[in-house]
């Protein structure tokens, strides 16, 4: 078999070797080979005795570990196999991490060793203690809106309604056996998560054709639990085109990127961000948008592995079972096929996802390229968003006889030849008015004494 995570050829035995077992260790386990090459010939090893000695006793006096050392022969030349089992403590060579990612060995610093450690011990960087509980802390409208949106989903009891705060985040084992409260708790529920954690921004920027060109941005704060809603909002109210179109007299105004997809995208980047490193970025180009958030693609997962069946594997598992059970993710891998297959539905090019900085980015067309003029978003000339309402026979004869100038109610039925009210309103001056083609002159005051109408 050729070198692979799992097996390592070596011509000669030297000590350094040890850091390759202490790799082995550390990730799934693996063989190392000694008296074969690259190319699995068997050149075999002089001293084959002698190491048979000496390398089980470097293993367990400096690596504190037992590994099978087998002595084979092949075609009357003597080589020796090093097999590995993986650990289930962090292992070092003289307080040095190895790590076998691939054919390749590394060496853990940072926050690649902290994460590592904490998944040793079977925690996660969101189940760490961070503050004692107080309900100061904590923001009940964001526990109110967990439960809303659960119940809605029917992934939560109606009865939670009725408990305090102590207990919902108890339910989500969000507290420690003394009641502090975990990362997570903060991220989610805190009033002003910010001062605890730098990295919990959303960044949005609107750039021209390239991201020398800033025209505007903004930053999303507060609690990533209802992050995905302000970001949204946002995007509708000032970054994004929401065409107007008529379903009869009805007004529907449809964002140019599928929603559902959007949102997708959105809470996959909030739940597997690593909230150790820097904020989540938007960068919201004339003719696409990309979406950016630290955080490495699990061991043995590439981009690849996300576009097919994949199991779920989250980084944050107790963010993510709040998201979950607020009915805003599944938990089955399906969030990149369901993105994709939005888009595809809105006859859309299916995004693009890339391994890149430390993080995943994801990048989509817009379904309607601008331009910035003067601050406002001009729609390139190809593209006619606003579509022209269908005008009922009823609707146009009320704007045959406005004009010009303002008229009553009393006036325009009186124009119209009509004596029910009733039918006024609801065939003539409502369906008009719905369609934005009529305005009241008192717009807040709609039954103000002398509301009149006049043509938009």
């Amino acid at each position: 078999m050729s070198e692979s995570q799992n097996i390592e050829y070596k011509e000669s035995w030297r000590d350094e070797y040890l850091k390759w077992i202490c790799g082995f260790a550390n990730a799934q386990g693996g063989t190392i080979y000694i008296g074969v090459a690259d190319n699995q010939e068997v050149v075999g090893v002089a001293n084959a005795k002698r190491l048979m000695d000496d390398i089980p006793n470097k293993i367990v006096n400096l690596l504190g570990i037992i590994a099978d050392v087998n002595l084979l022969e092949k075609n009357g030349k003597q080589y020796i196999e090093i097999s590995v089992e993986p650990s289930a403590i962090p292992i070092s060579l003289k307080g040095v991490y190895h790590y076998r990612s691939g054919s390749t060995k590394q060496v853990l610093k940072g926050a690649s060793l902290h994460q590592f450690l904490m998944r040793k011990m079977g925690k996660t960087w969101d189940d760490v203690e961070r503050l004692p509980y107080s309900d100061d802390l904590i923001d009940r409208v964001a526990i109110d809106y967990f439960l809303q949106k659960g119940i809605q989903a029917d992934r939560i009891d109606a009865s939670l309604l009725n408990e305090d705060t102590w207990a919902v985040l108890d339910s989500l084992e969000l507290l420690t056996d003394d009641g502090s409260l975990k990362n997570a708790a903060i991220l989610l529920f805190s009033k002003r998560p910010q001062r605890y954690f730098t990295g919990i921004q959303f960044k949005i920027g609107r750039f021209g054709n390239d991201e020398s060109d800033l025209i505007f941005d903004d930053i999303v704060e507060g609690n990533i639990l209802q992050m995905a809603d302000k970001v949204v909002e946002l995007l509708k109210s000032k970054y994004l085109i929401s065409p107007i179109h008529y379903d009869g007299m009805q007004r529907i105004a449809t964002l140019e990127i599928p929603e559902k997809a959007l949102r997708e995208m959105l809470y996959n980047a909030i739940v597997h961000k690593d909230y150790r490193g820097s904020a989540i970025m938007m960068w919201v180009y004339n003719d696409h948008v990309e979406l950016w958030n630290e955080g490495e693609l699990p061991e043995n997962m590439d981009v690849s592995t996300l576009l097919k069946r994949h199991k779920s594997r989250q980084r944050n598992p107790k963010i993510a079972n709040v998201f979950y059970r607020a009915g805003l993710i599944e938990i089955w891998g399906r969030g990149i096929n369901k993105i994709r297959t939005e888009f595809e539905r809105a006859g859309m090019d299916v995004p693009e996802f890339e391994e890149t900085e430390g993080g995943l980015m994801v990048s989509f067309k817009r379904k309607y390229p601008t331009n910035q003029e003067n601050g406002v978003e001009i729609t390139t000339p190809q593209v006619t968003p606003q579509v022209t309402p269908q005008v009922t026979p009823q609707v146009q004869s009320l704007l045959s006889v406005i004009k010009s100038g303002e008229m009553s109610v009393k006036e325009l039925m009186k124009a119209l030849s009509l004596k029910d009210r009733h039918n006024f309103l609801n065939s003539y001056l409502n369906p008009a008015i719905a369609a934005e083609l009529v305005v009241p002159v008192f717009p807040d005051q709609p039954r103000h004494p002398r509301q009149k109408y006049r043509r938009k």
